[in-house]
């Protein structure tokens, strides 16, 4: 995850700038200077109206200033799942909300907003007076949420196999080499999340929106438990291959094929 703010020397987990912070407008000049190249005189006092002065250009004439401010609860979410993926936050360990906030410089209140959604996404659970506890997953559910995965994706796949182009699915093959990219540094998040935009990608061919939303919450539960965060980067490049073939597989059109190799893949 990309975080502009600088990480905490103590634990990694990169810093938020504090919430409410007012965003910056750029200066559009003194009222007296834009008035006086227009060869009018400059009102005396703020607000003040002058009949004479020449009428405001039309939004087509002028680019409007675009005022953007930065959401400190999703700047957290996205870190406390980059720890997650990592391992950082680690399973069976209970984390406070005003602890977590000191380590990224915020108050409590959006470091609890957002371990609230990650307890509807099931990563954490709430404990009473203390905080919140990372789930600890094992083989078992990891299995049943590949097999949850595979019967909601494999179906979908195949189908697109049938009726999606070459050309159309050849326009993702920078997704899958970005993968292996991904892989190869070894980095856990990094990977984690180049695997989901791949699978996301592919998965919205079929045009179903409700559908990618299920599978790709799935996916991000899936990645989060310590089993994966143990896994080495020659794991992690098997996995990535496996993208670049299947890709190939439907750019030739070969269902057979593609079966097989979605059936490793969520075996795997």
């Amino acid at each position: 995850m990309e975080q502009g703010a600088q990480g905490s020397a103590a634990t990694g987990i990169p810093q938020v700038p504090e919430e409410g912070g007012a965003a910056r407008v750029p200066s559009q000049g003194r009222v007296g200077d834009v008035e006086r190249s227009r060869g009018v005189s400059a009102p005396t006092a703020r607000g003040e109206h002058i009949h004479s002065e020449p009428p405001m250009p039309s939004p087509m004439q002028r680019p409007r200033a675009v005022v953007q401010r930065a959401s400190v609860r999703g700047q957290i979410l996205d870190a406390l799942r980059t720890a997650l993926v990592t391992g950082e936050l680690m399973p069976g360990v209970v984390y406070s909300a005003p602890a977590l906030g000191e380590r990224f410089g915020v108050s409590a209140t959006p470091v609890r907003e957002a371990m609230q959604q990650l307890a509807q996404e099931g990563a954490v659970e709430v404990v009473p007076n203390r905080g919140f506890r990372v789930v600890e997953r094992g083989a078992r559910e990891l299995a049943e949420l590949a097999e949850v995965r595979a019967l909601i994706e494999v179906p979908v796949m195949l189908r697109l196999a049938r009726t999606v182009s070459a050309e159309r699915w050849a326009e993702l093959r920078p997704l899958a080499e970005a993968t292996v990219r991904a892989a190869s540094t070894g980095c856990r998040a990094t990977y984690a999340e180049a695997d989901r935009t791949f699978h996301r990608a592919v998965l919205s061919l079929c045009g179903n929106e409700q559908l990618v939303q299920i599978a790709d919450d799935l996916h991000r539960r899936a990645q989060w438990p310590l089993e994966i965060s143990t896994r080495s980067r020659t794991d992690l490049l098997a996995d990535a291959t496996q993208h670049a073939a299947l890709l190939d597989a439907l750019i030739a059109g070969d269902v057979d094929a593609v079966r097989a190799l979605l059936g490793d893949h969520f075996a795997g």
